[in-house]
């Protein structure tokens, strides 16, 4: 076994490695350059490199990679090859139309949109002509809905022909230049957690971003904002998925959205060792490089164990999905696994570097932060293992 094998998620198919192969390609020799663009600000790559990125992606044929032209999608374990190998740069899954929450939200409108709103909403996402926002999350400080989807405050009135939406929402990714959005409100009435997705063209009127949160990671386009949606009106025909089914939908997005997190930053990890290693090999103290000091070398071998652990689990997760299981254990126990594996990874890397670690020199310090914060995206660790703690008592057998 070669140390590439160890660090990389395989590619289980001909064609996954082919794709895999192209994008890891793309990304080393045209995206990574562009790290130290001007144009990649505290709240992510500004519009304009974002367009540059992708025009160069789909001129090198790797535009939305892991969706076919026919519009079939890759399984989740050939998925997670192809992202991991996209996450090797901050930008790259921006620039090859990886990047989260459009990944997610292709996945969501490709499983459960209608004809014509694939048409008018997914289309322009899978040709990378358009950005995305999924809007669930609300304000703590007014008991919106964060970790727990039933304190969603957002509502949606019935009005002749459509519904009338209002709320404010908090957190919401890339809504600053985006073209489509996803927005979760409540329908039912009373104290029944009944919600709806609608799916809207952006920008409007209705929906304002009132501010872009000022956050420790900087790899998404738009930031993170948040928004006021006052009296957005949507047709029936842009209900997705159907009235009262938003909840049951979530579902059919959060597994996968979570698995590709790991599998994106994955590939960040892998980077973030790879100059940490180099950085070792070639860095001398107390008379020899710094790898041949016990601390040093001990950190990278266990740096080595957990990328290795952290890709079994994606794998396994991603096998789960793919036999037709919904996932939500097996993605809990990969969103926990993967994240905390690869925050000890940048950390260590930060660490082995020294000053350097901590510098803008190496895109090192950059993938630590984003690291950093995938431990709270898509469920904090503490929520998912509550989640798990319920269900190991759902499964225990009584005393005998």
């Amino acid at each position: 076994m070669t140390i590439q094998d160890i660090y990389l998620i395989k590619a289980p198919t001909a064609r996954s490695r082919e794709i895999a192969d192209r994008v890891e390609g793309f990304v080393r020799d045209i995206v990574i350059p562009f790290e130290r663009d001007p144009r990649c600000t505290s709240h992510g790559p500004s519009a304009e490199l974002v367009n540059e990125l992708r025009a160069a992606a789909a001129a090198a044929g790797v535009m939305t990679p892991h969706i076919l032209d026919d519009g079939s999608h890759l399984t989740q374990r050939e998925t997670a090859a192809v992202l991991q190998r996209s996450g090797l740069s901050p930008l790259g899954p921006v620039a090859v139309n990886t990047a989260a929450p459009d990944e997610g939200n292709m996945f969501l409108l490709g499983k459960v949109a209608t004809a014509s709103q694939r048409e008018r909403f997914l289309e322009p996402l899978v040709q990378g002509r358009v950005r995305s926002a999924f809007f669930m999350t609300e304000p703590a400080a007014e008991d919106g809905a964060g970790s727990d989807p039933s304190m969603l405050k957002t509502r949606a009135i019935r009005t002749p022909g459509g519904w009338s939406i209002s709320g404010r929402k908090a957190f919401i990714t890339g809504a600053d230049g985006a073209g489509v959005g996803i927005v979760m409100a409540r329908t039912g009435t009373g104290d029944a957690v009944e919600a709806t997705m609608f799916l809207v063209h952006l920008p409007h009127p209705r929906v304002r971003i009132e501010r872009v949160l000022d956050t420790i990671d900087s790899s998404m386009p738009g930031g993170h904002s948040i928004v006021m949606i006052d009296a957005l009106e949507v047709p029936d025909e842009d209900v997705l998925g159907g009235p009262g089914e938003g909840l049951r939908y979530a579902q059919v997005r959060l597994a996968p959205a979570r698995l590709s997190h790991c599998m994106r930053w994955h590939g960040g990890a892998v980077r973030a060792q790879g100059i940490a290693t180099a950085y070792a090999l070639q860095r001398k103290a107390f008379g020899k490089p710094l790898v041949d000091h016990e601390g040093v070398g001990f950190m990278l071998s266990e740096n080595l164990i957990d990328l290795r652990q952290a890709a079994l689990m994606i794998e396994w997760c991603a096998d789960a999905l793919d036999g037709g299981s919904q996932a939500s254990v097996e993605s809990s126990m990969a969103k926990v696994a993967v994240s905390e594996a690869l925050y000890r990874v940048a950390d260590r890397c930060v660490q082995v570097m020294g000053g350097t670690g901590v510098s803008a020199d190496t895109i090192v310090a950059q993938i630590f932060r984003e690291v950093r914060a995938f431990r709270i995206y898509d469920g904090p660790t503490e929520v998912h293992k509550w989640s798990l703690a319920r269900y190991i008592k759902r499964q225990a057998r009584p005393a005998e």
